[in-house]
């Protein structure tokens, strides 16, 4: 079927319709469940084990659940993707991380989050994705790439088992795949007793499920392709500069599978906010001061490419696969956004006390 799919359309509009139908899929369920990595950040850093915490446990097991067990079943191989194969930064994973981990807490929400928001009327989301993304292209291949080239090169691992966790500790996918089923029943169990709906529970499995296909379709599509196609899934920072860019220089947009899903993302999520009413304008207010969310913003947009990816592309995706690098700049996303969310609340309770 995908031979005959590249035969009729070529491969840029296969690889961009796989994009689309994995970013309807993530959008639809992420807007659904309330998938937010802030969120949870938010729920420990307070000392609780809440509903946005469980929701993102759900989702992010069923990812682990979905990846693995379609490696062991010999459906899927992701020894070729970015995360595994090439030099991996272990300094800018770290450095990366924090910054994008304490971007999140002051923009109120990551990268997809973002995104998802924007999609449902939230003009603070749309206006901050956009500095998000622009400041990720300049950190990718303008101004500020000089800056992420030097941090990236403080401390350089090599790609293949260098980078997979995996080879460290002799896991397979069949065992990782049975964790994450123990897992991920532990997280549903945990979402019943902080009274989490169970469509946005299943919906949160839905978030884990559109990052297990994004890695099967794009994987289906490179085992018969003539042409070296990279294998990926789903993430954000990426895919949305290169999408703004090629919109504002070139009238011939390049087709694959990053300029599907960030539209595929937006439309999922609207259309799921529409069908719930969920859908509203939101601007800024006195409450919710630009300059803080624009910090935030710049903070994420030059953190994620120098993590190698935002709180999906790296958290997810590449937490997924067990790439080393990901996992810790997933750790330092976790620990940045904690430091932030209680340094922030100290301020903010010593000001009510002076007032």
């Amino acid at each position: 079927m995908i031979e005959a799919l590249l035969d009729q359309f070529g491969e840029g509009a296969v690889l961009a319709g796989a994009g689309a139908l994995t970013g309807l899929l993530f959008g639809a369920m992420a807007q659904h469940s309330r998938f937010c990595l802030r969120a949870a950040t938010v729920e420990v850093s307070n000392a609780s084990f809440g509903p946005r915490l469980a929701i993102w446990l759900i989702a992010f097991c069923a990812a682990v659940l979905f990846v693995q067990g379609a490696i062991a079943l010999d459906i899927l191989d992701v020894s070729a993707s970015r995360q595994l194969s090439a030099t991996g930064s272990m300094s800018g994973a770290i450095i990366g991380g924090l910054m994008f981990g304490a971007g999140m807490i002051l923009a109120r929400g990551c990268a997809s989050r973002l995104l998802v928001l924007s999609a449902t009327g939230n003009l603070r989301a749309l206006i901050t994705g956009l500095v998000l993304t622009l400041v990720a292209q300049a950190s990718l291949r303008g101004v500020l790439s000089p800056l992420r080239e030097d941090l990236s090169g403080l401390w350089l691992i090599e790609g293949g088992q260098g980078r997979n966790i995996m080879s460290y500790f002799g896991l397979t996918p069949v065992l990782l795949s049975v964790l994450a089923g123990i897992g991920l029943c532990l997280a549903v169990v945990l979402a019943q007793q902080r009274a989490v709906k169970g469509t946005h529970a299943f919906a949160a499995a839905g978030v884990g499920a559109a990052v297990g296909l994004g890695w099967m379709l794009t994987y289906a599509v490179a085992e018969v392709s003539f042409e070296i196609v990279p294998i990926a899934s789903v993430t954000f920072t990426g895919p949305s500069a290169d999408t703004l860019m090629g919109l504002v220089n070139s009238s011939d947009l390049p087709l694959g599978f990053g300029v599907g899903l960030v539209p595929g993302v937006f439309i999922g999520a609207g259309a799921m906010a529409l069908l719930t009413r969920e859908a509203a304008l939101e601007r800024f207010g006195a409450d919710t001061p630009m300059e803080r969310y624009l910090v935030g913003a710049v903070f994420m947009g030059f953190g994620s490419m120098l993590a190698g990816g935002c709180a999906v592309g790296a958290g997810m995706s590449g937490g997924s696969i067990f790439a080393l690098t990901a996992w810790v700049a997933l750790f330092c996303m976790w620990l940045g956004a904690m430091v932030t969310h209680v340094i922030l609340t100290r301020v903010h309770d010593r000001r009510a006390t002076l007032a």
